[in-house]
C-alpha cells in the first residue's frame, strides 16, 4: 500500500474579461477496493457555485457556475488517497472464458451493451484485419491475446501531444504514433472488433523512477484500458508501457469514449481573439516524496 497525494492544476487566460459558462470537471478518483480516498478538495477562482452528480458509468462529476466575468480561470484539485493494487496481479478467469473465442453469458452481453459496440469507422475492415492478425491460434489463450493486442498497440511511438482530441485507430495506425489517449483507443477499438466488451480510463499514472512512457516528472495525467472477462472481471491494459494491472494507475473516470472522460471542460462568452493560453500541471508524489 501507498500513500498519495496529487496535485491537479488548470489554469485559463484571457486577453480580456469573458463570461465563463458551465465547467464540467472529472477529478475526483474512483474509490475501489485498492483505492481508498482520504481527502479531495477542488478550489476555484473566480470564485463558482459547485454541483456534484454522477454520470451514467458512476463517475463523480462537478459542475461549477460562474457569476462574474474573469481574464483568468485557475482550478485546483487536491487529492490524498491510499493505493493497494497489486504489481503482478493473478486473475481467475471463469473456465469458459480461459480460452478465445469464448461467449458472455445473456447477462454480461447485455449489460456491457455499447461497450462491445466500435465507436469509430472501419470501412474496409483494416482495423478488424490488425486486430485478428494478434489470434495465433483457435482458440488461442484468452489473456495472452489481449497481452498481445496491447504489446502490439505499443509498437506505434509514443508522442506527447497538449492539443485538444484524439486520433480515430486507423489514423493511428497510418501515422505509426500517437498519445496514450491515442494508444487507448486503439487498443479498446480492437478489443471490440475481437468481440470483447472494452472501456476507457483515464486518471492520473504515478511513476516515481520516471521511467514510464507518458510520464513526467514523478506523475501525469494518463489513458488506459479496461477489457472484461468473465471470472477476472475488468482487467486493466495500458497499452502505452505494455503493462497489465493497475499498481501504478490511479483512475478518475471510465467511458465509452474518451471525449467523455475529459478532465475539464466548459467554455465561455467574449471576443474571438480572448483565448491566449492554457496551462496544465499534474504532480502525483508519495507522503514521502515531499
Amino acid at each position: 500500500m501507498i500513500r498519495l497525494k496529487i496535485h491537479h492544476r488548470t489554469s485559463y487566460y484571457y486577453s480580456q474579461p469573458v463570461s465563463l459558462g458551465p465547467h464540467r470537471l472529472m477529478l475526483r478518483p474512483r474509490e475501489s477496493f485498492d483505492l481508498r480516498l482520504i481527502s479531495t478538495e477542488i478550489t476555484i477562482t473566480p470564485a463558482a457555485t459547485v454541483t456534484w452528480a454522477q454520470d451514467v458509468f458512476s463517475n463523480a462529476v462537478a459542475t461549477a457556475i460562474f457569476q462574474t466575468p474573469t481574464d483568468a480561470l485557475v482550478i485546483d484539485s487536491m487529492v490524498e488517497l491510499e493505493l493497494s493494487a497489486v504489481m503482478w496481479p493473478v486473475f481467475p478467469i471463469a473456465a469458459s472464458a480461459i480460452c478465445y473465442p469464448f461467449q458472455y453469458s445473456f447477462d454480461e452481453w447485455s449489460d456491457l451493451g455499447a461497450l462491445m459496440l466500435q465507436q469509430y469507422p472501419d470501412p474496409d475492415g483494416r482495423l478488424r484485419e490488425w486486430a485478428r492478425a494478434f489470434v495465433r491460434g483457435d482458440p488461442t489463450d484468452t489473456l495472452s491475446l489481449l497481452k498481445d493486442l496491447s504489446a502490439g498497440v505499443a509498437e506505434s511511438s509514443y508522442q506527447y501531444r497538449e492539443d485538444d482530441g484524439t486520433q480515430s485507430p486507423l489514423e493511428t495506425l497510418d501515422l505509426g504514433h500517437g498519445s496514450c489517449r491515442d494508444f487507448a483507443v486503439l487498443f479498446v477499438e480492437a478489443a471490440r472488433v475481437l468481440g470483447f466488451g472494452a472501456r476507457i480510463v483515464s486518471g492520473y499514472l504515478y511513476d516515481p523512477s520516471q521511467s514510464l512512457v507518458g510520464s513526467q516528472d514523478a506523475g501525469s495525467t494518463h489513458a488506459w484500458a479496461e477489457v472484461y472477462v468473465p471470472g477476472g472481471g475488468w482487467i486493466t491494459f495500458d497499452p502505452t508501457n505494455r503493462s497489465l494491472g493497475g499498481s501504478n494507475l490511479i483512475p478518475v473516470a471510465i467511458a465509452r469514449d474518451i471525449s467523455q472522460a475529459m478532465p475539464v471542460a466548459g467554455s465561455f462568452t467574449g471576443a474571438t481573439d480572448a483565448f491566449q493560453k492554457m496551462l496544465v500541471t499534474v504532480s502525483v508524489t508519495s507522503q514521502y516524496d515531499g
